[in-house]
């Protein structure tokens, strides 16, 4: 007998449905635990909800994130589980500046796509049904993500390579499905490694395009940016985590001192894109050592402009 039918979840009205008595109870929990935890950053969230898990049949929740973009992963995952909460918002600043770019022509480059959210949204008509490429590299993570491209109709790519600084090979290294990465001492399965300047050799991409470029690439960060020299030079914006725990802003650093690139971050109480000179800002917006945080670089006047834009439509709303 194959697996259940998926579980169906409605972020926009809240409604859940296939799911039995205790499937449901599940997301009662599941949702308390968001909400109590969001006040100090989901500590604890991620561990709790994958206990939680080890208790349910193993089955998917098919999460309707608008009209035209559905994700689906394990139920009761610790990671993903948090969309259970209709007032949880995940990644506020990247949705930001794609909602905001839904009339630009651009191509999302996914790096480090796990299941594959962003894609699946970017390519959404709200979105502006943008092409996305999808890249990452774990086989578990893959089928996962290819299974997400098959629900949304196919309507983007999926690679299944690492990004690093040029090709070869390396092997991941992690237990968690959001933590793999090919900067440990990788103990894993061999994964290719491609560059990103490697997808215009390869016909993927055009060298004169407009991207969107995410890099959530769990330590390779320096190294994936060292390998897009060409497609940065591009009308391109990077978007890199930093993590929290990092007091020395490595990946911000790098961007501010070894590169062309403008280093633009979210500013929490601002509530603007502000362009960083100093790092001593990330010191006051990097609260919480367990969470990442994005920050953005581009050295494209065209996307400079639109980042003006979306901080002149958000200073309107605030007045």
């Amino acid at each position: 007998m194959g697996q259940q039918a998926p579980i169906q979840f409605d972020r926009a009205s809240g409604a859940l449905e296939g799911a039995n008595l205790w499937e449901r109870t599940a997301a009662l929990a599941l949702v308390t635990g968001s909400k109590i935890s969001s006040h100090f950053s989901h500590m604890g969230y991620i561990a709790c909800a994958n206990l939680l898990r080890k208790t349910l049949p193993e089955r998917n929740i098919a999460i309707r994130l608008n009209a035209d973009a559905v994700f689906e992963f394990p139920y009761g995952d610790g990671y993903w589980s948090k969309l259970l909460n209709r007032s949880y918002n995940y990644e506020d600043e990247l949705e930001l500046l794609f909602a905001n770019a839904a009339d630009v022509d651009y191509t999302l480059i996914d790096c480090g796509a796990n299941y594959g959210y962003w894609s699946v949204l970017v390519s959404s008509a709200p979105f502006g049904a943008h092409k996305a490429i999808a890249i990452e590299p774990s086989s578990d993570n893959f089928a996962k993500l290819s299974n997400n491209a098959a629900v949304n109709g196919r309507r983007f790519e999926c690679m299944r390579v690492a990004i690093g600084s040029s090709r070869g090979t390396a092997r991941l290294s992690g237990t968690k499905h959001e933590k793999f990465s090919i900067a440990g001492p990788g103990g894993g399965e061999e994964v290719p490694v491609i560059a990103l300047d490697n997808l215009i050799d390869d016909g993927k991409v055009a060298p004169n395009g407009k991207y969107l470029i995410k890099l959530d690439v769990e330590g390779v960060e320096i190294e994936a940016i060292k390998g897009g020299a060409r497609l940065l030079e591009a009308d391109s914006v990077i978007m890199c985590e930093e993590h929290g725990s990092d007091r020395s802003h490595a990946v911000s650093r790098f961007i501010l001192e070894q590169t062309p690139l403008k280093l633009i971050v979210y500013d929490p109480s601002s509530k603007r894109m502000e362009t960083v000179t100093e790092l001593s800002i990330l010191d006051r917006i990097k609260v919480s050592t367990h969470v990442g945080y994005n920050v953005f670089g581009t050295a494209s006047a065209f996307w400079q402009d639109r980042i003006n834009v979306l901080n002149a439509k958000t200073a309107r709303r605030m007045q």
